[in-house]
């Protein structure tokens, strides 16, 4: 009787060892558990940003890697550049206030190659014939491999004459570097080396 006893005490503290390690893993489980639910909420949480209206309303706003968005920004910079740069119209005051919005997207090479058609009466013909000059933005190239970027732009032009209306390839090519943001420079880029590697007429229709 003793002996079993001694059986039944000996299986019962078997049993109570089992039971009391088991519930110390399903503990540590759920403590590791909970431990990494709060560390993947403080991630979230740190990728909000709380921004103060006025000092009236607290609005939420979601921030995200700069990285992932810079390709996206810097074809953008580029077309608002050569849509303010190539597109004219006959008011000298609209002309001069798109290159100024362009110039501050570029280095002094965008400047010098508006100085040149300056010179060379381009702005003052488009004005006193009256002509429309836009700019479509076929495609962008740029090499995100090399800094700073290479850049290739193909675009077309049309040049409307009261006479007749012309359209015109151009591939434009240049270098992109990351400047500092600001509201005249959304993106944060600066176009540098600008130039122009084809501008020829490929089709005139008159009117």
């Amino acid at each position: 009787m003793d002996f079993k006893a001694l059986r039944n005490i000996e299986s019962g503290y078997k049993a109570m060892r089992t039971y009391a390690i088991v519930f110390a893993c399903f503990c540590s489980l759920i403590t590791v558990f909970s431990l990494y639910k709060s560390y993947v909420f403080a991630q979230k949480q740190r990728q909000k940003i709380y921004v103060l209206d006025n000092g009236k309303s607290l609005m939420l706003a979601l921030s995200q890697d700069a990285s992932i968005n810079r390709p996206v920004e810097a074809r953008e910079h580029v077309r608002r550049f050569h849509e303010l740069f190539f597109s004219l119209s006959a008011e000298k005051k609209a002309i001069e206030s798109n290159m100024q919005r362009a110039f501050n997207l570029s280095d002094k090479s965008a400047y010098n190659y508006y100085n040149d058609l300056l010179e060379k009466g381009y702005y003052s013909r488009v004005i006193s014939g009256g002509i429309q000059q836009r700019i479509n933005v076929d495609s962008i190239v740029i090499d995100f491999d090399t800094y700073p970027y290479k850049t290739t732009t193909y675009s077309s032009l049309l040049i409307v004459r009261p006479s007749n209306i012309t359209r015109r390839r151009l591939v434009t090519s240049a270098e992109l570097l990351n400047a500092v943001r600001s509201d005249y420079n959304p993106q944060g880029f600066v176009l540098e080396r600008f130039s122009v590697l084809e501008n020829k007429d490929i089709q005139t229709i008159k009117r």
